[in-house]
């Protein structure tokens, strides 16, 4: 059920991405370059840093209170890996996906906008950590909402800036291969609140609402690996700089 789960929320931005472009197509919606409402769809490259700030775990002893601890001091078993990541030597990868956003103009200069999209990613390390795999799969939701500034240059190039709040929801976290072979069995990843920069650019390519954007966020958020062994004890807590530039490029449509 968990799978089926995970398979149709990653088909979700596709859908909806489809039916945008479906929208798009309908002469029923009057594009105008002036419109109120504006949808993107977009090609996405998710590139997120996920080095370890801080590395936290609990002792076997329930009294000891866990906490930041020495890697020496940690559950037997993640020594040797801990200390090797105790210099935030790891690393997410990139991951391009498709994108859908809808922007409302409250007028000329001001406008909010959302996007939707689903990226995968995994966590490995790197430097002194290199062949480790902490978390094999992750799924993220990064639901955001930024309010825009945009520049009226008096041409069809119309370039913005914006900001505003975003949410991290994780869905789908698997233990990597090093995790596993230290009896972790379940790792789950924190939902987080964060906040997001962006610049970007439109261009209208006709008066007809049709037009092209070019979008580049900086997300600053950092969330928690918890991971957990086989009776379901946690073991060791890892903070990550997830931190990721979201870069698009795709075709609008306004009405």
């Amino acid at each position: 059920m968990r799978k089926k789960k995970i398979i149709t929320m990653r088909k979700l931005t596709m859908i909806a991405a489809l039916a945008a472009t479906t929208a798009i197509a309908s002469p029923a919606l009057a594009g105008s370059s002036d419109g109120k409402i504006q949808v993107k769809v977009l090609a996405t490259g998710v590139l997120p840093d996920g080095g370890i700030s801080s590395v936290k775990a609990i002792h076997l002893n329930p009294t000891s209170g866990g906490g930041e601890v020495a890697a020496a001091a940690l559950v037997p078993g993640f020594g040797d890996v801990v200390a090797s990541l105790a210099n935030p030597d790891t690393k997410a990868n990139n991951n391009v996906v498709p994108t859908l956003a809808i922007e409302y103009f409250f007028n000329k200069t001001f406008s909010a906008e959302t996007i939707c999209c689903f990226t995968e990613h995994h966590v490995n390390g790197t430097k002194g950590a290199a062949g480790t795999n902490l978390v094999n799969h992750v799924l993220i939701l990064p639901a955001t909402l930024t309010l825009k500034a945009h520049l009226d240059t008096g041409t069809p190039i119309k370039p913005y800036v914006g900001a505003g709040p975003a949410l991290f929801l994780v869905f789908g976290e698997k233990p990597g291969d090093t995790a596993k072979a230290l009896d972790i069995k379940k790792v789950k990843m924190s939902n987080e609140v964060g906040f997001a920069l962006q610049g970007g650019v439109d261009i209208a390519v006709n008066d007809k609402g049709m037009g092209i954007s070019l979008d580049a966020k900086r997300y600053f958020i950092k969330p928690t690996a918890s991971f957990y062994d086989s009776d379901g004890t946690l073991q060791l807590k890892t903070k990550h700089d997830l931190n990721p530039w979201v870069l698009s490029a795709g075709v609008t449509y306004r009405f």
